[in-house]
């Protein structure tokens, strides 16, 4: 049986079962005032509305960027500015959106007839105490404990991340278990973009590019071992797919320490992230598309120590491969690049009941090529990043 029917029987059995979506990402500092209770000294009484501007601000010395040696640019930057509503309309109704303030928004409309600078525009509906769905643009229900963070909150994204299709438009079916137990089942458009402008020419028309996960979210042992694993498989052009699982866990030691540890794999039958693709030759090597069977895994790992009730300390690392999985010509199969991601930094929180805090963070990346990928013209290289600054998400309404 074909991947594709395969997938549509799993969504018609989801579709017998579905409720609220429990969702860790964007969550606001619960008791902090919005402005407008500040302003009007009125207590908002209910939950229709909830208005919050997501930032990330900083002044960003580079070092070692695009082939240059040495400092590269020292600047302010606004690296996340994301204004974002949601609230419940009925017991059984509730509505997101959110919107990128620093992505252009210039008219082009893509698979969705929405624009890429929303991650969210979609409505919930609880169809019983266990059972409910998600429709419209929403973040696909990957797992790993970073991705289901407020990206306010990331300094720096592994390389899997960063180069996957993070918010697209389809459904999803929760069903809650218990409190502490919840699958999920999703349906998504797979690309934003045209298939040409995702993958490249002379490649097999899809009529139906979809994405189907499969979510697992669960608080264990009293909260002190979370999960967040998924598995999907992907539609890419006719004939192809994607493979991607990501186990995320997420361990409370206690009130001072914590850490997340995720892994990441994706199998590609044609080169979805495009780092391989670029690293040997870009499309006008493989006859105007992608490069096929290509393999990523990525570990990340972040420990935080409270070591004062209003500092944080922090350090985090990454791991990540990029490898062929089949021979293709002059491509002989095997790994062509490791990546070594590294950073530390602290934090401080100025106010009770508020997430603004102010930030010092040094960021690295080193790239090691393996003698397949340096007869391609690719050579080792490092990166640097130092940035001071804050993140708030303010609470408005």
């Amino acid at each position: 049986m074909k991947a594709r029917n395969i997938a549509a029987v799993l969504l018609a059995l989801a579709v017998t079962s579905v409720h609220a979506q429990v969702e860790s990402r964007n969550a606001a500092a619960p008791s902090e005032e919005s402005i407008f209770e500040r302003v009007t000294k009125i207590e908002k009484k209910n939950d229709w509305l909830n208005l919050y501007l997501n930032m990330n601000g900083s002044f960003t010395a580079a070092f070692n960027q695009n082939g240059k040696n040495g400092l590269d640019e020292g600047a302010f930057k606004m690296n996340q500015l994301r204004i974002e509503a949601k609230g419940k309309v009925t017991d059984w109704l509730s509505y997101r959106w959110r919107q990128r303030l620093n992505r252009s928004n210039d008219g082009r409309y893509d698979i969705d007839n929405l624009s890429q600078s929303i991650d969210y525009a979609a409505i919930g509906i609880k169809l019983s105490e266990k059972f409910s769905l998600m429709a419209g643009k929403q973040a696909a229900a990957y797992g790993g404990i970073e991705y289901d963070l407020n990206p306010i909150e990331i300094y720096q994204y592994s390389e899997m991340i960063n180069n996957m299709s993070n918010f697209m438009t389809g459904v999803t079916f929760i069903y809650d278990f218990n409190p502490n137990q919840q699958l999920q089942f999703q349906v998504l458009n797979s690309r934003n973009s045209s298939q040409e402008e995702t993958y490249g020419v002379n490649l097999g028309e899809n009529r139906m590019p979809l994405v189907y996960t499969l979510n697992w979210n669960a608080n264990l042992f009293n909260k002190k071992w979370q999960t967040r694993w998924s598995v999907s498989l992907m539609d890419e052009v006719k004939g192809k797919y994607m493979y991607y699982v990501a186990l995320g866990n997420q361990f409370n030691f206690s009130k001072k320490w914590d850490m997340y540890f995720d892994i990441m794999s994706s199998f590609e039958d044609v080169d979805r992230k495009g780092i391989m693709t670029n690293m040997l030759g870009g499309r006008a090597a493989f006859n105007g598309h992608n490069v096929f069977k290509t393999m990523y895994n990525s570990l990340v790992t972040k420990i935080n120590y409270r070591f004062k009730p209003r500092w944080n300390a922090f350090v985090k690392g990454m791991l990540e491969s990029a490898a062929m999985l089949k021979e293709d010509g002059a491509v002989t199969k095997g790994n062509y690049r490791t990546s070594l991601g590294y950073l530390a930094g602290v934090e401080f929180y100025p106010m009770e009941n508020s997430n603004l805090h102010f930030y010092c963070t040094f960021i690295g990346q080193t790239n090691f090529f393996t003698k397949r990928a340096k007869a391609f013209g690719n050579e080792n290289y490092s990166t640097q990043r130092v940035a001071v600054g804050f993140i708030y998400q303010l609470p408005m309404f």
